[in-house]
């Protein structure tokens, strides 16, 4: 994937500044009354990820296609209740004492292969998979005990500790995705074929993945929503080079390009171009934080005040504007600034000023040498995107001139993961974990201690506080929704002070598709939902 944006108003307000360039906002989705049916979509591909499966890998890697094929129990929406909209559930409910949550399970569905869609599959993935295995279902479903299943379309889900039901909802569209029992039972689960020969509900099946070349989804006729899909085919076609999504665009080899594949340097030059519309909405389910994490266990580094002194070496103004050239905002901590409920301002700062982190280091001991340098770290910038490359770069440059020899080491995506999130073979590494609507889905695990070693953006740098960690557990358990934030506020509040990790800046995505495609971007999770009432104009 690629990069960009905050949230649509701040995108917006920033682009007003752009000359010409033309951004469709909110209600740009709301395009053709007349939809066609039949066409094939070509996308512009993004990742090959190892395993497709949703329900064990929550990542927008694996959502962009997985996510057409195998459905959750919810997804986001601008204008349902509590942001949500229906899809394997038709509804929801957590009792009183945050022990039971109850889902009334769709009607009428059908595997791809045929099988009925139950409450059985709900338990066994519940159970099996997202507790289990899933990177994110490990932390929302901690606690679930059992799931009752007293017919084929109820779920009750039962928890050893009280567990909010705020969370349960908004963790739904990226936690749920629903597998079949029939296909998994008795199996090596994480092994199993159908992680990458998708069998699900969706409105597409998987049709087949050429290596390198394309993901090609089929039109699934047994789809329980009536006169859906719209498309016949899909394909995420990869391109040589992903920075020639614009071109592609242009040539109309592709009709759509996700996830800011567009690089922002095109993007003025693009939005121009006859037949083109660039969309900023339907990423604000998808805020991305570019952080630095750091490595506790190099004694350096255990430091306060040398991650003190880290922080204040780095210029967050210089990062929005010059590696995101405007299209991001800086960032205060874990919580993005556009959620209104769990954000805290009121937390401490680190302003770009050399001439402290200098004063720190040497308060440290740790005094430049003879040679100009106080000491050496082993820098991993993630090559998920061009901008972490790009801070990775930059990081080399603003802690030479604090005296810190910064060395950089590049991997490829498994080599990164595996280095940093199980072999610990890092000093420090710019990272992009995703704030998921609740701290506790994918935030509070960047935290807390204790966690297995090869769990990817979580807390793998050796990092332990036991108030943070008391913080967290309470949060989990604790039903009353303010209260629960509260403590997500202190949370912050102590992560800015002690900075287990350093937050740069807060940034998300942009969509540029041929006019001919239709209702583009119409949820929050706009390119990772399952794309039903897409069409394309003949």
């Amino acid at each position: 994937m690629s990069r960009i944006l905050l949230n649509r108003r701040a995108f917006l307000a920033t682009t007003a500044s752009i000359g010409a360039m033309t951004i469709l906002s909110d209600l740009s989705w709301a395009q053709s009354a007349t939809p066609a049916k039949g066409g094939r979509l070509v996308v512009a591909g993004d990742s090959e990820p190892a395993n497709l499966n949703p329900a064990i890998v929550a990542s927008n890697g694996v959502f962009f296609v997985a996510s057409k094929v195998i459905e959750p129990l919810a997804e986001q929406s601008y204008d349902g209740k509590d942001g949500l909209s229906p899809r394997l559930a038709t509804s929801w409910e957590g009792s009183a004492d945050g022990l039971t949550v109850t889902f009334k399970l769709r009607e009428g569905v059908t595997w791809h292969d045929g099988k009925p869609f139950t409450s059985a599959d709900v338990a066994f993935s519940a159970l099996e998979v997202w507790k289990k295995l899933q990177n994110l279902g490990r932390v929302v479903f901690k606690n679930l005990e059992s799931v009752e299943t007293p017919d084929e379309h109820t779920a009750i889900f039962r928890f050893s500790q009280p567990t909010p039901f705020q969370l349960i909802r908004n963790a739904l569209p990226v936690v749920t995705s629903v597998v079949p029992k029939h296909v998994y039972e008795g199996t090596d689960i994480a092994k199993n074929p159908a992680n990458q020969q998708l069998v699900g509900t969706g409105p597409f099946k998987f049709g087949e993945h050429k290596p390198g070349e394309y993901y090609l989804l089929k039109r699934n006729d047994a789809y329980w929503q009536k006169d859906e899909p719209l498309l016949d085919e899909i394909v995420y076609q990869f391109l040589p080079d992903r920075a020639a999504a614009g071109n592609a665009l242009e040539a109309e080899q592709i009709q759509l390009a996700g996830f800011s594949a567009v690089p922002l340097a095109d993007l003025d030059r693009i939005s121009k171009v006859p037949g083109l519309k660039v969309y900023s909405n339907g990423y604000e389910g998808l805020t991305y934080q570019l952080i630095v994490e750091i490595n506790h266990r190099r004694k350096e580094l255990a430091d306060v005040k040398v991650r003190q002194a880290l922080a204040h070496a780095i210029d967050h103004d210089f990062v929005v504007k010059t590696i995101f050239l405007g299209y991001a905002k800086s960032s205060t901590g874990p919580v993005p600034a556009y959620d209104k409920t769990f954000y805290e301002p009121d937390v401490t700062k680190y302003a770009f000023d050399p001439a402290k982190a200098e004063a720190l280091l040497d308060e440290a001991g740790y005094k430049r040498g003879a040679d100009g340098k106080r000491f050496k770290l082993k820098l991993l910038p993630a090559p998920f995107f061009n901008e972490t490359k790009q801070l990775g770069d930059y990081l080399r440059q603003a802690l030479a001139k604090v005296g810190i020899d910064a060395q950089v080491v590049s991997n490829d995506t498994p080599a990164h993961l595996k280095a940093v999130y199980t072999d610990h073979d890092f000093d420090i590494t710019v990272a992009t974990p995703v704030y998921r609507s609740d701290p506790a889905i994918s935030t509070t695990i960047l935290f807390e201690s204790g966690l297995p070693a090869g769990v990817p953006f979580s807390n793998q740098y050796g990092y332990a506080n036991p108030e943070v960690d008391k913080l967290i557990k309470e949060a989990a358990s604790t039903v009353d929704a303010e209260k629960r934030a509260g403590l997500y506020k202190e949370l912050q509040k102590k992560a800015a002070d002690d900075l287990p990790l350093i937050n740069v800046a807060e940034f998300s995505f942009i969509t540029v598709a041929r006019d001919t495609v239709q209702n583009v971007s119409d949820n929050p999770r706009w390119a990772v939902s399952n794309w039903a009432n897409v069409w394309v104009k003949g």
